[in-house]
């Protein structure tokens, strides 16, 4: 048995925060897991420390399945995306230090490679459709097979999905931002401006567009039905999924595919989403999610409903989660799409290796365990800071979904 000696919880902020669990086995192992969970960093944080780390100490680093089921169904407060974070953590260190002892990647251990590569899309955006266009032009020379396009709305400021820069991050280093938002001006122009760009780019891509939790499930229907001959490969949460029942309005108006689940955190949350295929693509992610070993489970009771993945990847989820999802998406049967933004560059001085990108396609590190190594020197010169994710008000003042 390689017992776990400790369990240390480190937080830096190398351009945006991320929160990593770095657990060492008594022979000197090291696995390291992603806890980050944006703009509620140090809940997490604190939920490892306080809570988790002390529990971990002079157990089995090997025995990940029942660790995960200790720390889920021994203690009486389940789910929520704090504690499943907090255990995706635990589970990706220790399946980084199983790979290590077995000398072989993550990806070899469940089961091998069930394709060559991770497909992956990434973001474009402007702030009107001449700029949306460029940036369009840039990702396909990058490569990129399948795109998510995102435009502001005219006359609504701060709409979701604009980048500022190179990279697109919405939380800010004040109190929240309160961004103005009007349903019906989406409504009137998104699906023109989606047109347009298949218009100027043709159908030789994969394009995708992101609602964000914005419509009722009639407005979603009306819109997916508009989009249509756009042929999206999915409308990504285009209403809040906590009325898993309403998603049958949707599907019964409109054949765009649909996307859901960045927000969620465990099986039970998409249960009847994905058993009654109400949806096409489950966007769970490994960090918020419980780890590999409860995402597995989830994608193969998907695999059941001919529900495939499309895993939630942005910036905001570390390299070893990032390194983490990649190793799952190459070993599952149904996997649909990943999700890839990119890091800035700072974040390449605290972690290091990592999965390689290549022509539209991400490929996992060969290196035993997931192939991230982290810096804790470096991290240490990037001081924690406090961020907030945006909210939303209609244009009548009143709290809308963000």
């Amino acid at each position: 048995m390689d017992a776990i000696a400790s369990a240390e919880v480190l937080v830096t902020c190398p351009a945006r925060n991320f929160v990593t669990l770095k657990i060492t086995t008594v022979d000197g192992v090291v696995g390291w897991g992603d806890a980050t969970l944006n703009g509620r960093e140090l809940a997490v944080a604190s939920y490892l420390r306080d809570h988790i780390a002390p529990l971990l100490i002079g157990r089995d680093s090997a025995r990940i399945e029942d660790m995960w089921n200790y720390l889920f169904r021994g203690v009486y407060w389940r789910k929520g995306p704090i504690t499943m974070t907090a255990i995706a953590a635990v589970d990706m260190a220790l399946w980084d230090i199983k790979g290590k002892v077995a000398g072989l990647p993550v990806y070899q251990l469940l089961g091998g490679a069930a394709r060559d590569g991770v497909l992956v899309y990434t973001h474009a955006s402007g702030t009107d459709i001449g700029s949306l266009m460029d940036d369009i032009a840039a990702v396909k020379e990058r490569g990129f097979k399948a795109i998510r396009a995102q435009t502001a709305v005219p006359g609504v400021e701060g709409t979701y999905g604009v980048k500022h820069g190179k990279y697109y991050e919405p939380a800010s280093t004040s109190l929240p931002e309160e961004q103005s938002w009007s349903t019906e001006a989406y409504l009137n122009f998104a699906p023109t401006y989606l047109a347009k760009v298949r218009e100027q780019f043709g159908f030789d891509f994969h394009l995708l567009h992101d609602v964000h939790h914005r419509l009722t499930p009639m407005e979603a229907a009306r819109f997916g039905r508009s989009v249509e001959d756009v042929k999206l490969f999915w409308m990504e949460d285009p209403t809040p999924a906590d009325n898993q029942e309403s998603f049958r309005l949707i599907r019964s108006h409109t054949t765009t595919p649909v996307a859901v689940g960045e927000v969620l955190s465990s099986i039970w949350d998409i249960q009847h989403l994905v058993s009654e295929q109400l949806i096409d693509y489950i966007r769970l992610s490994v960090t918020h999610a419980g780890g590999i070993t409860h995402m597995k489970k989830v994608f193969s009771f998907a695999e059941l409903y001919q529900v495939r993945s499309g895993s939630h990847g942005p910036s905001d989820i570390s390299p070893v989660g990032q390194a983490a999802a990649i190793h799952l998406d190459m070993a599952i049967p149904n996997f649909g799409i990943q999700e890839y933004m990119g890091y800035p560059d700072l974040v390449a001085d605290v972690f290091h290796g990592g999965p390689t990108y290549e022509d539209g396609y991400l490929h996992p590190s060969e290196v035993p365990g997931l192939g991230i190594d982290y810096d804790e020197e470096v991290a240490a010169k990037f001081e924690y800071a406090p961020k907030y994710l945006p909210v939303a008000r209609r244009l009548d003042g009143s709290v809308h979904d963000w």
